[in-house]
């Protein structure tokens, strides 16, 4: 069972004890984060949790829509009843709560294949039509790739942009 609570319904259950999870990615959590959230992953949350003397575990993600879709694994792995920041960290940004951030860390993951990916997309479009139609098969390869990403779980263009210079240095 999950319950949904507003930021300042969390904040009190946290100051009496309860337990903060962020379910995002590692990536995310680094640039911008709760102060004493516990970073769990959703993708790699498969047993439950030790709750390490807390009566609540809280679960949030960016805007509780991951959340929101995961709430029965949630309740499995808070081993009862699970809650949910409303509106996820974006919701306790909002309401004026603390929120870290490390600007020297680049843009979470996904967000950097999206753009590269748009970016190929108009690139191979644009081409096409200007100069060659043989630059159409551009945007069909990165179509491709998004599918063979979505089907297999391996994204080729994560492993690449995983090698640009801005995320080895924020790596180190």
């Amino acid at each position: 069972m999950t319950t949904h609570l507003d930021p300042q319904e969390a904040l009190r259950l946290i100051n009496e004890g309860a337990l903060l999870i962020d379910v995002r990615e590692p990536d995310e959590h680094a640039r911008e984060r709760i102060p004493d959230a516990k970073l769990v992953p959703l993708s790699r949350l498969t047993t439950p949790l030790d709750r390490n003397e807390a009566q609540q575990l809280i679960f949030h993600c960016r805007s509780g829509s991951r959340t929101g879709a995961a709430a029965d694994k949630l309740a499995a792995a808070a081993g009862g009843e699970a809650y949910i920041l409303r509106g996820g960290l974006d919701a306790w940004q909002a309401a004026g709560l603390p929120v870290l951030r490390d600007p020297r860390r680049p843009i979470e993951m996904m967000r950097q294949v999206q753009i590269a990916a748009g970016g190929l997309v108009v690139l191979g479009v644009g081409l096409g039509a200007l100069l060659h139609p043989g630059f159409y098969a551009l945007s069909g390869f990165v179509g491709a790739g998004l599918v063979f990403a979505g089907t297999t779980g391996t994204c080729g263009m994560a492993r690449m942009l995983a090698l640009a210079p801005w995320n080895r240095m924020a790596r180190a």
